[in-house]
């Protein structure tokens, strides 16, 4: 199993290493791949030391497996010439999301839509990934009509330059800005770039994402908002569903679905925090609750590391559903 990491000196792209490692995916030769910048740079996995190779070398190794964490445009560039050599592309940009001819893929929710001619698979957007992660089995079972989500973000989704302005402020000295305002202290209403609706291309990411994942007729609304946390995303979710739903039922039925987690105990504080979250593969639910302002209504509080299950897990999950399902 010939496996490139596209990006294996970037932020998500350490992680997918440190999760390839945990769990033991099957690799017999590894190349790292990044920029003409890192070509050169030594990096270390499973023990061993690799030098950094450039994408041109890297297609011509033809490996059986590209896991892509370099940018959109590096995706659209270079994901069609590894294809082209045999290569099955996962990739963790918003390049191919919602392409019509590319499967988006949460393992646990639809990852049998994959067959052997899937040469590019994407990988949603980290706040879409732990939201459909809780709302998959709610839907099955009531039906959800209408999402209204509210995002806390960590800033480790923007990357290491968003990492150190925090630092640079916190510590109170000048540097590169990642946002066009102080995040220390602070919370920014904007994830991305505003789009001519008014709506940032983060919050249109959660609409448009979760209509392919789970069903075109949810209605969705989002705002995303950034705020001085580096250990995961948050979410406000208020649902709208077709039937009356029992909360013992619903926590039961999240907590039976794999990779969630239920974490909802008042009594004790108990409820799910980035501060927890972090470094951990699942996607914690709490302060699950009706709404009592509509009938039908429930409202959730979901967490997950933005960087791992948001991420680089979600795509190592894929590419083991491939090797287990389709070799």
């Amino acid at each position: 199993m010939k496996v490139a990491l596209v990006g294996a000196t970037g932020m998500v792209g350490e992680i997918m290493r440190s999760v390839l490692e945990e769990r033991n995916f099957p690799i017999t030769e590894f190349l790292p791949v990044a920029s003409a910048r890192s070509v050169g740079k030594t990096i270390s996995f499973q023990g061993k030391d690799y030098t950094v190779i450039g994408l041109e070398e890297a297609v011509e190794h033809a490996p059986d497996l590209a896991l892509f964490s370099a940018g959109g445009q590096t995706s659209l560039d270079w994901a069609p010439k590894f294809a082209a050599v045999g290569t099955t592309v996962i990739d963790n940009s918003s390049a191919w999301r919602m392409h019509p001819d590319h499967k988006l893929i949460v393992p646990e929710i639809n990852a049998d839509q994959l067959t052997p001619d899937d040469k590019i698979i994407a990988n949603p957007n980290c706040s879409t990934i732990q939201m459909v992660m809780a709302l998959a089995p709610l839907h099955k079972r009531y039906g959800i009509e209408r999402v209204v989500v509210s995002t806390y973000q960590s800033i480790t989704g923007t990357g290491v330059k968003a990492v150190q302005q925090l630092e640079d402020e916190y510590n109170g000295t000048d540097g590169e800005k990642a946002y066009p305002h102080p995040i220390h202290r602070n919370a920014l209403p904007h994830c991305d770039v505003f789009m001519d609706n008014g709506y940032t291309k983060e919050e249109m990411k959660l609409v448009n994402e979760t209509h392919k994942i789970l069903d075109p007729n949810i209605k969705v609304t989002a705002t995303a908002v950034r705020i001085p946390v580096v250990g995961g995303h948050s979410e406000s979710v208020n649902l709208t569903l077709s039937q009356e739903a029992n909360l013992d039922e619903v926590r039961e039925l999240l907590n039976n679905t794999p990779g969630v987690v239920v974490v909802d105990d008042l009594v004790n504080n108990n409820y799910p925090m980035p501060l927890d979250a972090e470094g951990k593969d699942e996607v914690f639910v709490g302060r699950i609750r009706k709404d009592e302002s509509q009938e039908k209504g429930l409202n959730l509080w979901i967490v997950a590391d933005n960087l791992r299950k948001g991420a680089a897990t979600n795509t190592v999950q894929i590419a083991e559903y491939l090797i287990l399902n389709h070799n």
